[in-house]
């Protein structure tokens, strides 16, 4: 059995609330607080990109994974849309942070919102193999948004990562399964710096479509239904999608509660899911049994079922938890701060 042996989160403490977004533009921030369940989102400061996100996530899932010797970290798989470089791994960077040897696979994962995901189910399937002992899955993001677009009152920033292996698990895979489809409902072409969308046509038949597609493929697959799990994690590009996707498969609002972090982080893209299963996993309990599907443009979903083990007791306060990120500490910037943070605009010397 392959799964989860430790696992650790980061996010910006900076925070932007969609007010001082929509008195910018002339926006209807009361829709976006109530159409889409957005209130604000993180922001990461000049210093912090993916890599920095990836590093700090990393280095709280080694302290969860207590047993676990980074010289026996075979591969370091990196999910994300916003690598720092176009040419140059992420993967390699991390590595040497955190003290992994050059005997290491390194690869940068991209399919948009499921990068992450993505990055996961490679893991587990290197350690299930056999290939090797550990592998670590890191999901992190410092999306962006266009000024004015509706992507800029959601686009945020965080990571999760999940070291994964087949002995002293926190959290077993007992199933996955992913379902995709050549759906162009999302997209940034080379030397494009902020991506173009379908408006609604993001919903309907990209979002929906795909995150159904594979959760009732995986539940079918498990012989399980929604009220088997005590929590449910789906992405969370707004509040409102993974709210309403999870009521229509037959989860409840106390299944997702845990890990719909949205309407106060924002859409961290790639992270999404992914965090959402670091916060859930803050207050599992032995026994559980937790959901999970992702979801990216272009489009697919990888949908994951986990079983909590005793072990989780043991080692989830090694860590900072999730929710503690999230709420405590947060340094709150008004637009011009923001926009010079997200490099919307630029001093010339």
């Amino acid at each position: 059995m392959a799964g989860i042996v430790g696992y650790g989160a980061h996010l910006p403490r900076h925070r932007i609330k969609v007010e001082e977004i929509a008195k910018v533009w002339g926006a209807d921030a009361p829709s976006y607080k109530k159409g889409l369940m957005l209130k604000e989102k993180s922001v990461p400061p000049p210093d912090m990109d993916t890599i920095t996100l990836s590093v700090e996530a990393a280095r709280r899932a080694l302290k969860r994974a207590v047993v676990v010797d980074v010289a026996d970290i075979g591969a370091i798989y990196i999910g994300s849309e916003s690598h720092p470089y176009a040419v140059k791994p992420s993967g390699t960077v991390v590595a040497e942070a955190i003290g992994a040897t050059p005997d290491i696979h390194c690869a940068d994962f991209e399919f948009a919102c499921k990068a992450g995901s993505e990055a996961m189910y490679v893991a587990l399937s290197h350690v299930k193999a056999g290939e090797m002992k550990y592998a670590l899955a890191i999901a992190a993001d410092t999306s962006q948004g266009a000024p004015s677009d509706a992507l800029e009152f959601s686009a945020a920033a965080g990571a999760g990562a999940f070291i994964m292996g087949t002995e002293n698990l926190i959290a077993e895979c007992l199933f996955t399964h992913s379902f995709m489809t050549d759906t162009p409902d999302f997209w940034r072409r080379e030397h494009q710096f902020y991506p173009q969308h379908g408006g609604r046509f993001t919903g309907e038949e990209a979002y929906f479509a795909h995150t159904k597609g594979a959760s009732n493929a995986i539940l079918k697959k498990a012989n399980m239904k929604p009220s088997d799990f005590k929590y449910a994690i789906f992405h969370q590009p707004n509040g409102k999608f993974p709210q309403r996707v999870a009521l229509e498969l037959g989860f409840t609002q106390e299944q997702i509660d845990p890990g719909w972090l949205a309407p106060t982080l924002g859409n961290t893209y790639s992270g999404a899911s992914p965090i959402g299963l670091t916060a859930t996993l803050d207050v599992a309990k032995p026994g559980d049994m937790i959901f999970m599907c992702s979801y990216g443009s272009g489009a697919g979903s990888d949908a994951f079922v986990w079983k909590v083990t005793e072990r989780i007791d043991e080692v989830r306060n090694n860590a900072v938890s999730t929710h503690k990120l999230l709420n405590e500490n947060l340094t709150y910037i008004d637009y011009g701060t923001y926009a010079k943070y997200r490099h919307k605009i630029i001093k010339n010397d």
